[in-house]
Parts: structure tokens; C-alpha cells; sequence
């Protein structure tokens, strides 16, 4: 039986003009996770990322913070996160205000969540995405290579909170609703375990912060 560890990507830039790039509290959340890895004595057998670039300085991070020297990394477009902007112009058509309040927070996630819904259910089609069928299927042929390469190992994944919550819903079974609400809650640099045999994948745990546990990172938990 092998070991997949899901990791979302540090904190990243959410309201500024690139949202692809780690802030510098993401960096060091990915340090502290791979600190705490070096610390347990942990390696990976393999290391499959999204190719956004917030998934590669992610990567790095945990590199650095496990003293790794180089790695090859296999890249996997399927596991790149969905345009959140295009999702939510499928509710919403007009460009919304930057979120810079509560309350425009809220209410992004308000359309989020209604988008979300619409694009699950094939009722909406956000504009440059992949239908969800197709979106869905480059998150579950990447479960499947572990399977079918790396039985036994232990495999690191890096990638965004929709890929890695679609991931589990797959896992579990769950209705396109469930799926969302894990979306929406999963954390920075959250780590999530499936164990998994070439026939299946089987849900360890979800969205834990344990290189973050204690009063020093109190701080340090994110979700955007």
C-alpha cells in the first residue's frame, strides 16, 4: 500500500493583479511544512505538481525547508486550479470590486460558490475552462498514475484547493455541494492523505495544518 500527500499551494496574492505568486507568508508556510517533513525524516518517492507558478515556489519552499537537493518533478496541467474569475462572470458579468473588505469577501465567495454550482452541474460554461467533465477527469488520471506507477511509494502532490477537494469527492463519493463546501474550507499548505493500492484510493485525512500547530504559527493559518 502506498502514501499520496495532497498539499495546497501557500498563500498566494488574492486581490492584487497576480494571483499566481506566493505572498511571502506563502513562502515561508511552505518552509515551515517542509521543515517539519525534514524534521520526521520524510521523503517522497515521487513529486507530481500543478504548472501554475504558485504550485512550483510551493514546491520549492518544501524543498528548501526539507534540505532536498534537486528533484525531478513531473509536471500534470490537470492538476491546475479552475479560473475563479471566469467561474464567477458566469453569475456575475460585470468585473467585481477588489476585495478588500469583509464584506466584498463575502460576497465573492457568495458567487463562487453559486458559479461553482452552475459549472458542476453543466448548467454554465465559464469562459477558456474545460467543461467540468474534462476537469475532473485531468484530477482523476493523475490519482490513477499513482496508482498504475508508484504502488508502495510515497508521493507528493502539489496543487490548488479545487483540484485536491475534487480529488476527495471523487474519492468519497460525494455530491457536487459537498465538494464545494471542501473547496471553499481547505487551507494553505493543507495537507491531505489517501492511502492507495492499484485498485483504489482511501481517505487518510483532510485539510490538516500540523507543521503550523502551536501558538508560534498562530498567525500563519490562511485560505486564500
Amino acid at each position: 500500500m502506498g502514501t499520496l500527500y495532497l498539499v495546497r499551494h501557500g498563500q498566494a496574492s488574492f486581490g492584487s493583479d497576480d494571483y499566481d505568486r506566493l505572498s511571502e507568508l506563502g513562502h515561508r508556510q511552505a518552509e515551515r511544512l517542509g521543515e517539519y517533513w525534514r524534521e520526521r525524516g520524510m521523503r517522497f518517492d515521487a513529486v507530481i505538481t500543478g504548472t501554475l507558478r504558485r504550485h512550483r515556489e510551493t514546491w520549492e519552499g518544501i524543498a528548501r525547508g526539507m534540505q532536498l537537493p534537486p528533484q525531478d518533478v513531473l509536471p500534470w496541467p490537470g492538476l491546475n486550479e479552475y479560473d475563479s474569475e471566469a467561474v464567477v462572470a458566469t453569475i456575475h458579468p460585470g468585473k467585481l470590486p477588489k476585495a478588500d473588505t469583509p464584506e466584498l469577501y463575502k460576497a465573492h465567495f457568495r458567487l463562487l460558490r453559486q458559479g461553482l454550482a452552475a459549472w458542476m452541474n453543466g448548467q454554465a460554461a465559464p469562459a477558456g475552462m474545460p467543461s467540468y467533465v474534462d476537469f475532473l477527469a485531468g484530477v482523476t488520471t493523475a490519482l490513477d498514475h499513482v496508482r498504475d506507477r508508484h504502488h508502495g511509494a510515497r508521493v507528493l502532490v502539489v496543487s490548488s484547493g479545487g483540484p485536491i477537494s475534487t480529488a476527495v469527492g471523487h474519492v468519497l463519493g460525494t455530491s457536487p455541494e459537498t465538494t464545494i463546501e471542501l473547496n471553499l474550507r481547505i487551507r494553505n499548505t493543507a495537507v491531505t492523505e489517501f492511502a492507495f493500492t492499484p485498485k483504489r484510493h482511501m481517505l487518510v485525512t483532510y485539510n490538516t495544518l500540523p507543521h503550523l500547530d502551536g501558538p508560534a504559527y498562530e498567525d500563519w493559518v490562511t485560505y486564500a
